[in-house]
């Protein structure tokens, strides 16, 4: 099942909501689902897919999505579980009985990886300002500020500017490489995220939930390491939606 738009129209009778699948055997749960929906589980084969029906239409508002998280964490405090992002729905209880049945081996496989693991992600941003020490150990750029003193201008201010700025995303990329190579090996396994300029680090990692607290103060003592050139978040304990890759059949818009 694949994630859909934030705008999801459903509307057919019998269609389903998809929260996440999990072993078979777990408690129902108690949380109302997206539009107040009662959640139950539909079981095939050793599985199961928690499930509401779905309303006529679906939209990112607030109360749904922390609705769709509060199901999420009560499978997840029972055990593994496959989560489906935001508005993913099935034409209806037999298709989606009918993917549970063929994909059985491969949504078990990734139960047992996510089993016993939380998702933390890991963002770092540019720090701006960044330049005395910076100019100090470049000699192109300890050049260019001391022609820029010499022979100020609008044109030689630019050129220092734009200068400085690539040396301060050079540095913050550098930063993103160290705290990789440091909190990778806490990790079962990562999954890298978008990019940009200004965010040049972001990452997930699938932890251990015995290490979480582990991989949180390592994520501090790299904060208090490169802080000067990367500003370091973390965001946790998540779903483990970048290392599940559920069906795609049953998803409908």
């Amino acid at each position: 099942m694949t994630a859909t738009a934030a705008l999801t129209t459903a509307g057919t009778l019998g269609t389903l909501y998809v929260y996440g699948i999990a072993p078979a055997g777990v408690r129902s749960p108690r949380a109302p689902g997206v539009d107040g929906a009662a959640v139950r589980l539909l079981t095939e084969d050793g599985l199961c897919a928690a499930v509401s029906d779905a309303p006529e239409s679906v939209r990112a508002r607030r109360r749904d999505l922390m609705a769709h998280q509060a199901v999420l964490g009560e499978l997840a405090a029972q055990g593994p579980v496959l989560p489906m992002r935001f508005a993913v729905l099935t034409p209806g209880a037999e298709s989606l009985r009918g993917q549970l049945r063929t994909d059985r081996a491969r949504l078990a496989a990734q139960l047992d990886v996510v089993r016993g693991c939380v998702e933390m992600n890991v963002k770092g941003a540019v720090v701006h300002g960044y330049f005395a020490d910076l100019v100090r150990r470049d000699d192109a750029l300890r050049t260019l500020a001391r022609q820029t003193r010499h022979r100020p201008g609008y044109e030689a201010n630019v050129r220092l500017g734009e200068a400085l700025a690539k040396g301060v995303a050079r540095e913050a990329r550098g930063a993103a490489r160290e705290v990789l190579a440091r909190l990778a090996p806490l990790a079962v396994r990562t999954a890298p995220g978008p990019v940009d300029d200004e965010q040049v680090l972001s990452t997930s990692f699938l932890v251990r939930s015995a290490d979480e607290q582990r991989f949180r103060q390592a994520v501090a003592a790299q904060a208090r390491d490169v802080g000067d050139r990367l500003a370091l978040s973390v965001t946790g304990p998540l779903p483990c939606y970048s290392f599940v890759d559920a069906p795609s059949a049953t998803a409908g818009r």
